[in-house]
Parts: C-alpha cells; structure tokens; sequence
C-alpha cells in the first residue's frame, strides 16, 4: 500500500437502511481494479451498479484500488456520490468530482418574491428523503448540511446534496439549501453553487458583513461557472445580536429575498424555554418582521418542533400570520398541509378584500375621492392591503385569476 494512504468509507448499510449504500475504499500502488458488491437488487442492477463504479473511478483518476460496496436500493446519483467522498478521504481524487447526468430540463430560476408558505428541511446525509420529497407539496426543499449533518459527515453530505441538486427533480419546489455556519459554509459553496440551488439558507449570522461575504463569493462562483441566474440568500437570525441588526442584514445584499429566524438557538441565546405558546419570542419575531417590511424581503418565521401537535401547529401558523411572516418552516411532511392552510386569507377576508378593491375602483371611475363600503369609509392603506391580499390569495391558488 501506498505510504500515507489507507482505506476509507462512505455512506450507511443495513436493515434500517434506504437508498443509500456503504462503499469503502482501499488504495493500492498497482494491480488494476478490486470491485466487491453485495446488493439487495443485485439480481437485477448488480452488473449496473459495477459498470458505474467503474465509470465513477476512471472519472476520479483511481485505477488501483481495492472496492467493496454494500448497496440498500440507492440510486445512480448516491452511488457517485459515495464512491467520490470514499476516495477523497483516502487521499485519492483530489480535485476530481463525479457529476451524474443532470436533470432535464433545468429547473426554471425562482422568483424572489416568490410563495413561500412552507420549507421542508431534510437532513443532507439521507438520501431517502430526498427522492419524493417533492411529491409532499411544500412550497420548497431544503437541503440541510448544517444541524442534521453529524460533524464527521460534513464532507460526504455536501457531495450528496450536490449531486442530487444536479440529478434530482423536486418538481415545482424552491431548492434551498441550508450551509454550515461561515467559515466552514464557504466550502459549501464552491460545492452546491455550480448547480444552482435557489436559495442558500445562512445560519446563525450576526452581522450584515457575513451575508456580504455569501454574495461575494456566490457572485465569484457564478462568474466562473458562467452562471446567469439568480440565487437568492435567506439569512437565519438565531442570537439575540442577530435579531438587534435585523435590518441591516435583511438590507444589505439585493440577493437577500428573506429573513428567518432559528428559536432553538435564539431562546437558547436568551437562557430561556421555548414555549408553545412564544411569549419568550414575540419580541424577536416582531422586530424581525418589522425589518424585513422595511428592507423590502419577506419575513419567514421558525418551525414548530412539536410533529404530533397539529393543533398548536395551526394555532402557531394563524398567530404567525396576523404578526405579518409569510410562512414558516417544517420538519415533517405531515405539518405542509396544516400550515397552508393557517397562512391562507379565509373566505370571509377573501369576499371583504374583493368588495373594497371593486368599491374603490368604482369610486376611481366615478371621479370621487372618497369611497365607502356600506356604513364605512375606506381610506387608501385599507385599499392597499385589500389588494395585496387578493394578489396573495390568487398566489395561493385560493381565488381565480382576474
């Protein structure tokens, strides 16, 4: 064996185990290819999975190695994905990446105002939730390779979460990732930006000269991969210090589309509890809302942890709504459908908002200044938020186009 090298693994095997495969990888100073598979669909996809092992080795540049595979159903995109961290860690590969056939078509950009009602996490170390997660109906996906990703897994998850944005289709969800906290998400970056996720989630930041340093180098990635499309930035506040400069990071960069905040770190900041209720937080979710109207993003609140409260998740959606976010976070499937809902005008707003616009419109041809709906008056703030939740409404599919 090679001085300096030794054999090195990647990825999960076993009974508990989905779309994902374990592969290891044993460096040799000659004698061509070793390849040992053991596959629940070997039957099938045995002489497959070996032909792309071959082909994801030759593209590394590894031509003597000795590599054993236990494969639990994982697609093409998470076999290349573990081979390449297998062989990085064992010191072979450097530089080299393994791309899968990229999905067709590309998925269009997102809009920066964009609905964005619900944000699914899953964690960038499993493939097997990212394959139908789009079939849930989330407004968008997040490919998390911050909390959900054990330390030692980091290198090996953003390979995954990489690869997946190249070859997987979420459908009509935003593709967001969630990086590590800087410096360590400046990796993550060189990374996932050559294949464009939509948003790139920025935690914990404190300061507007951390969202800086994110534009900058996003803006360096896309101008060396030849890049032409927007990737937006949504800054998560997690500290007391982070909610006290709300404004100067929601308006620093006009890559920012949003704000969010993270109340496990930030109650945990104030030596708190977090309560269902969230008196302890009110303040900082207030504060936030107020800067992201001001700097002209969207406010988008936590999520709720509990999954089997779907009471208090409705209770938590509605009191997040009339405080002005426009959606929140979720970290089960299940939680999509209940926080639509709660975010969605009900139909009673719906009719009041159409009847002042029509009122008001009226009044307008009619060369009258002042418009009046039944025994009120309507002044023009009240006009504009009728219209405004109208338009969102029909964002939501609640109401037919005009």
């Amino acid at each position: 064996m090679t001085d300096g090298q030794s054999t090195a693994e990647a990825g999960h095997y076993g009974k508990e185990v989905r779309s994902d495969l374990h592969v290891s990888v044993e460096p040799r100073d000659g004698g061509g290819l070793e390849l040992n598979l053991e596959s629940r669909v070997q039957l099938y996809y045995g002489e497959a999975i070996l032909a792309q092992t071959r082909q994801v080795l030759a593209s590394l540049g590894v031509k003597h190695a000795k590599i054993a595979i236990h494969d639990e159903g994982a697609l093409p995109f998470v076999i290349a994905a573990r081979l390449e961290a297998a062989a990085k860690r064992a010191a072979l590969a450097a530089g080299k990446n393994a791309l899968p056939d990229p999905a067709s078509p590309a998925a269009p950009p997102t809009a920066r105002d964009r609905l964005r009602r619900s944000r699914l996490y899953l964690p960038g170390s499993e493939p097997k939730y990212f394959i139908n997660a789009g079939l849930h109906g989330p407004d968008a996906i997040i490919l998390d390779l911050e909390d959900s990703v054990h330390h030692a897994e980091k290198d090996a998850a953003r390979i995954l979460v990489r690869n997946a944005l190249r070859a997987l289709d979420f459908g009509a969800c935003e593709r967001m990732v969630r990086i590590n906290q800087l410096p360590l998400g400046l990796q993550d970056l060189a990374e996932i930006i050559p294949e464009t996720p939509d948003v790139v989630l920025v935690p914990k930041v404190e300061r507007p000269e951390q969202v800086g340093e994110v534009d900058r180098v996003i803006h360096e990635l896309k101008s060396r991969h030849g890049i032409d499309r927007p990737i937006w930035i949504m800054p998560i506040l997690e500290s007391a210090t982070g909610v006290e400069n709300a404004f100067a990071i929601a308006a620093v960069s006009p890559l920012v589309c949003s704000v969010t905040i993270g109340l496990e770190d930030y109650t945990a900041d104030l030596g708190v509890a977090k309560t269902a209720e969230g008196r302890e937080s009110l303040y900082a979710r207030t504060r936030l809302v107020n800067a992201a109207r001001a700097a002209g993003v969207q406010a988008i609140d936590s999520v709720f942890g509990d999954v089997g409260d779907m009471d208090g998740l409705r209770r938590w959606g509605q009191g997040s709504r009339a405080l002005g976010f426009e959606g929140m976070g979720c970290i089960h499937p299940a939680q999509i459908r209940v926080i639509h809902h709660a975010f969605a005008p009900s139909p009673v707003e719906v009719e009041k908002a159409l009847k002042i616009v029509a009122a008001f419109e009226e009044a307008q041809q009619r060369g009258l200044a002042v418009v009046s709906l039944g025994s009120k008056m309507i002044d023009p703030p009240v006009v504009e938020r009728a219209r405004k939740l109208v338009a969102r409404a029909r964002q939501m599919g609640e109401l037919s186009p005009p």
